[in-house]
């Protein structure tokens, strides 16, 4: 039997050009993502739960948005340069429920609510969930999102060791 990562490498246009780290985090990013959206949302995946669940945290006293300043930042920096949004901003592929205004303003700085702050870096690690399993990150064979999956990875990690119910 052909294992997985073998056959993607001679038959996924552009996955055998991926590091081993490249691989890793996006594979890592899955099964994250899914128990991210099974212990955190319910298994319902989607912006407005999203919302909901940062806004019981920060009902509850929970939130923290401070701990995950390092991730905000690093939004900040790939979606926001020199007083514009980078073309990297409209290649997250916002849908009209996706709350696109919330995570324009705290990618340019203008609302750094706590909440608002959590909510943003959530909605976009949702887009790349969506773009991933949608296919649309294949379109550019994967390229460029070592950065990206990585630090989605860390944040999901956080959330779930803070609210994931794992014992």
């Amino acid at each position: 039997m052909v294992e997985a990562m073998e056959w993607l490498q001679a038959n996924a246009p552009g996955f055998k050009r991926l590091s081993k780290d490249e691989r890793a985090a996006i594979t890592d990013f899955s099964l994250l993502w899914s128990l991210f959206e099974s212990r955190i949302l319910e298994t319902k995946g989607n912006v407005e739960k999203i919302c909901e669940v940062v806004g019981k945290w920060q009902e509850s006293g929970t939130l923290n948005a401070d701990a995950f300043d390092r991730d905000v930042a690093y939004f900040r920096e790939r979606y926001y340069f020199e007083g514009a949004f980078t073309y990297h901003f409209d290649d997250l592929n916002f849908r009209n429920s996706d709350r696109e205004n919330l995570v324009r303003a705290v990618i340019d700085g203008s609302d750094n609510d706590p909440f608002s702050r959590m909510a943003a870096i959530l909605i976009i690690i949702f887009r790349y969930r969506n773009n991933l399993f949608h296919g649309v990150k294949w379109q550019y064979e994967l390229r460029g999102q070592f950065g990206n999956f990585a630090t989605a990875n860390i944040v999901l990690m956080k959330v779930l060791e803070r609210h994931g119910r794992l014992a």
